[in-house]
This record gives structure tokens, sequence and C-alpha cells, in this order.
């Protein structure tokens, strides 16, 4: 998926690693309303993921690696960015462990979906296929934890 308006359909994974393209390694996924909230979803990917690393993730570089939320509706959006401000106000107090950010500002890009197009297979479901692979995402923080700690 990428943010940029006009950017090339189903790109192939050279053209995404160039740079030149915008388009975002993401997570695509239906979730039932009735289980669980978007809010939660936003919560979740701020624990697990660094939204102080600008193109980055761990030893990935390059746009692909954007620290960003993708959203349907204004009413997400409303959502992701209040997240994202609690998240750097977690930051700014020192309430999250430093150790585990690269920096102390949320760079995460809030924008709106556009179309989403699968990644080739041979680059599906990596650590399924690489159990030893590489994975930079874990959990940084629990919300329970920050919140009854005030």
């Amino acid at each position: 998926m990428s943010p940029v308006e006009n950017s090339p359909a189903n790109p192939n994974y050279r053209q995404v690693c160039s740079g030149e393209t915008g388009h975002v390694e993401v997570l695509h996924f239906r979730y039932d309303k009735r289980k669980v909230s978007y809010e939660q979803l936003v919560r979740y990917f701020f624990q697990f993921h660094d939204p102080t690393t600008f193109n980055k993730q761990g030893n990935d570089k390059g746009t692909q690696y954007a620290s960003t939320i993708f959203y349907h509706n204004d009413e997400q959006k409303k959502v992701a960015e209040m997240v994202s401000e609690q998240m750097q106000d977690l930051l700014t107090d020192k309430k999250v462990p430093q150790a585990k950010y690269v920096g102390f500002k949320v760079v995460t890009k809030i924008s709106p979906a556009k179309k989403f197009f699968p990644a080739h297979k041979e680059h599906q479901e990596y650590l399924m296929k690489n159990p030893k692979g590489y994975c930079n995402h874990r959990i940084r923080f629990k919300w329970d934890d920050v919140n009854n700690a005030t």
C-alpha cells in the first residue's frame, strides 16, 4: 500500500525496495468489531512496533519500512491520532522503556488507505518460511502496565 498519489499498481519487490514507489510493507486484515476495537488494534501496533524510526525498523532500512498506519474513515483517523499522541506522551514522560526505542519522537504517518497489493508469494509469511529469520517486532511495553503505574 502506498500513501503516495498515483503510485504504481502491483509493484514488484525490486520496485518497492527502490524507494521510488512509496509503497510500505503492511499487514492487511479484516477484523470483527464485536471482538476487538480499532483502538485496541492501534494500541497493539504501538506495543510491538518502533514508531520513532523514519523508514527503518531494526536492521531493515528503506521507504518500505516506514512507520505508517492506514485508516479507512474519519473515526479511524481520529483514533490513530489519539493513540499516537498518547504514545508520544509515554515517550516524553519516560513511562516506557527508552532502551527499546531508537528515538524519542513518534514519526508514524497516519494516511488514508489506498488500494492494497499483496506481496509476491515468495515474500509472504516470511517467518513461517524462515523460522530463524530476523524480526524486529516484539512487545516493547503493555498499555495496562503504564496506565496502572500512574
